[in-house]
């Protein structure tokens, strides 16, 4: 190996930090002077496949506006050239398939009409830890235009990065209480705190800092377990802030609404060095950053196998369901007749499909809903520890 070689780590750690330094990094900056995204999704053309945080950041940070990125091997299948000169950009990845050249008997590659060689998968029984160097459809020759790929994109979207970003948030079901001049993540509540809408410039800026703080909700112990020490200002409270950065960076470059970070001259000069002094420190910081962003964008989806599941089905035994100020227990089921106890005062009775009851249950139970703000105040500490603690229970200021 290359006494030159620096894992990937250390690449991205350099680069994130350098240009922190200089100001031009897209954390600090979303747009570029065109106009466009200063962090686009990276993607592989072929499969359709993004890339986990740090390669995304390896490749991203190259500042190419072209998301589309391939080997040298993907590129031969489609007859795509390197111009001459270019350097690939390092990923690393844990490899479950490979893509191999379809032969014939003689061992020759069998091609298409066309002349493209045919290919076929082949998956492996455990992962396998492997790199790669990938190159910018703008480092290609004869590469398809970047708009026919922007406008296929675009046909292909059922809703639009505004619409996304909401479903996002109420997917989640985090708790959101309005009201105030901070955005914050209170740990100890489990609650985030978000000035009224009209205070923000525009709808899209609500969303993204809404997103910001649902990135910092993940970290709750409840959830992804998220070290998040450490008072305002400090070294911990930096690198949680850089992770949720990190993290609604890439959530925004997934649906399209990219991302706002308003604080940021507050944490860049000690991300930069604590980046450059530690740079192993990169790898962790990324992992977590993706594990929040994997929770937020998989909600959508487990939620609508939830809701799937449950509204094809009746109330059974065993089900307790919050509703009209008390829970409800179903105790027995014969036939199509349940057993029902109210929580609060122990009395049973019979409820049958036909009954409203019966029907206001099972909407009460797959769509619970989220506490008022009045009951959020409600459960507030009603002592002076809060305050004292005020400024460790605050995340993401």
């Amino acid at each position: 190996m290359s006494k030159n070689f620096k894992p990937l780590y250390a690449i991205v750690a350099e680069q994130l930090a350098t240009q922190l330094k200089a100001g031009t990094s897209p954390l600090q900056d979303p747009w570029k002077g065109d106009g466009r995204p200063s962090f686009v999704k990276p993607v592989n053309p072929l499969t359709g496949k993004s890339y986990s945080a740090l390669n995304a950041l390896n490749l991203a940070l190259k500042g190419y506006d072209d998301p589309r990125w391939m080997s040298l091997k993907d590129a031969s299948y489609k007859k795509f050239q390197v111009k001459t000169g270019e350097k690939g950009t390092l990923i690393s990845f844990p490899k479950k398939s490979d893509i191999e050249a379809i032969r014939d008997a003689s061992g020759e590659k069998i091609k298409d009409e066309q002349g493209n060689t045919q290919t076929r998968t082949l998956e492996f029984e455990k992962a396998k830890k492997a790199s790669s160097f990938l190159f910018n459809a703008s480092q290609m020759k004869e590469f398809p235009p970047l708009a026919e790929f922007e406008q296929q994109q675009k046909a292909a979207e059922k809703m639009s990065p505004v619409e996304k970003a909401e479903k996002i948030i109420a997917d989640s079901g985090a708790t959101i209480i309005h009201g105030g001049n901070e955005a914050y993540f209170d740990k100890v509540r489990d609650a985030i705190f978000l000035p009224e809408k009209d205070m923000f410039k525009s709808e899209t800026q609500y969303l993204k800092i809404s997103i910001h703080q649902l990135v910092h909700w993940t970290g709750h112990e409840s959830r992804l377990n998220r070290p998040m020490e450490g008072k305002f200002g400090s070294v911990e409270f930096g690198k949680e802030e850089l992770k949720a950065s990190i993290a609604s960076m890439l959530i925004g470059a997934e649906i399209g609404l990219n991302h706002f970070f308003p604080h940021h001259a507050a944490y860049s000069g000690a991300w930069a060095k604590d980046l450059k002094d530690k740079p192993y420190e990169m790898a962790g910081i990324a992992r977590d950053a993706q594990k929040a962003v994997s929770l937020l964008l998989g909600y959508g989806q487990k939620r609508e196998q939830k809701q799937a599941e449950t509204q094809s089905k009746t109330l059974d035994k065993g089900d307790s369901i919050a509703y009209n100020n008390t829970t409800y227990n179903v105790l027995a089921k014969k036939g199509n007749t349940l057993t029902v106890q109210k929580e609060d005062s122990g009395e049973k009775f019979k409820v049958k499909p036909a009954d409203k009851l019966y029907e206001n249950l099972v909407e009460a139970r797959n769509n619970p809903p989220a506490l008022s703000q009045k009951q959020e105040q409600e459960q507030q500490p009603e002592n002076d520890m809060a305050v004292e603690h005020e400024q460790t229970h605050k995340i993401g200021r």
